[in-house]
């Protein structure tokens, strides 16, 4: 069986070929850049966040309020109240659409519904070591300068309140290094057959007989080439794919976020707050600065107290870890109406809410046959 194994030719041993290195360089293997310093090593570290310089954030005025303007509750007809039931009922196969057509209505109450949203954009920068092989491609390295603070380095906003994200190389940061995970063989040995092209039968455990015949699985050689190398016994490195050094560098990543909050006060303990989230409202009051200030002197209270609360709130979160670009508080009147109304002798009720009248009731009366 040796002879057989020796013949097979894939039990050579070459110890030039290394054994895999680690995926991320060690501890020590990247150089320092001024200004960048706290990176671990690899891409797959915690990426260092650069607050941003005080003098990139605004600061609030003291004392600063804003008013906003009264504004009229709309109302909604009997015809517009029973069409939005009818078409909640086609939507439901198993409501019949004759109470919806021949219900009488008793009453219609327009409930004041007020939904407040602050809005703060910012702007987050981040870093982390990146590497690719090197195959002769120009390197900006430290001899070209010292490397632009995380916040000096100029990019393009997106446009306002939409969310982005954009990578770009840190200028001056490149080198170049000797593949940490290769040693600059370009190629590992196969951690599945120790590099020697060969792995023992799992079928016949190497003896090369099985139930007392003739393993067919290694045809009585006892080994099977390996399937890992295809029988090389070493693999293109998985790091540099062969380029033998690689090219380091910092990449600085930019991310735009809206950060949005929206309150809304319960008004009706039997309507689920949470239908407003899918509807429209009438936006009659939009504020948009750099810094909004909290509402004064609104109706609703609530409303004022809770913009003061949110406002501190984003100004506390966003200033220590990030710029704040815009702020943008609104508010709008949502419709809500509670339309009681009475068919075959027994009392219901329904909600029409949004500016689409969409329809929310907990309990339909059945009709005696669906039309």
């Amino acid at each position: 069986m040796d002879g057989n194994q020796d013949q097979e030719g894939g039990d050579s041993f070459d110890p030039n070929i290394p054994e895999e290195g680690p995926s991320a360089p060690p501890p020590g293997w990247l150089e320092d850049i001024d200004g960048y310093q706290g990176h671990k090593g690899g891409p797959e570290d915690d990426e260092p966040l650069y607050p941003p310089p005080p003098a990139y954030n605004p600061q609030p005025e003291v004392n600063r309020s804003t008013s906003v303007p009264t504004i009229r509750v709309p109302s909604i007809s009997e015809d517009v109240a029973r069409d939005a039931l009818l078409r909640f009922v086609e939507s439901k196969w198993k409501y019949s659409s004759k109470p919806a057509r021949n219900l009488t209505f008793k009453d219609l109450k327009t409930v004041t519904v007020y939904r407040y949203r602050l809005e703060t954009y910012t702007e987050t920068r981040t870093s982390a070591w990146q590497l690719e092989p090197y195959n002769g491609q120009a390197v900006d390295g430290p001899q070209y300068g010292a490397s632009p603070p995380p916040w000096d380095i100029p990019v393009s906003p997106p446009q306002m309140y939409c969310n982005r994200v954009e990578k770009i190389r840190v200028p001056h940061s490149s080198f170049v290094k000797v593949c940490h995970k290769c040693h600059g063989c370009g190629r590992t040995r196969c951690g599945g057959c120790f590099g020697r092209g060969m792995k023992r039968c799992s079928f016949c455990h190497g003896n090369g007989r099985a139930r007392k015949k003739r393993c067919t699985s290694c045809h009585g050689r006892g080994r099977r080439r390996c399937v890992s190398c295809r029988g090389d016994g070493y693999k293109t490195c998985s790091v540099c794919h062969g380029a033998q050094k690689l090219l380091h560098f910092i990449q600085l990543t930019v991310t735009w976020k809206n950060n949005v909050s929206c309150f809304i006060p319960d008004r009706q303990p039997n309507f689920p707050d949470r239908k407003f989230e899918k509807v429209s409202g009438d936006p009659f009051f939009i504020d948009e600065n750099v810094l909004v200030y909290p509402i004064h002197g609104f109706p609703d209270q609530e409303i004022c107290d809770v913009s003061a609360k949110l406002i501190n709130d984003h100004l506390y979160r966003f200033t220590s870890t990030s710029r704040i670009l815009q702020q943008r508080q609104t508010i709008e009147l949502v419709p809500l109406t509670h339309a009681f109304y009475s068919y075959a002798g027994k009392d219901y009720s329904f909600y029409v809410y949004g500016t689409e009248n969409k329809v929310f009731t907990s309990k339909y009366p059945t009709a005696c046959s669906i039309l």
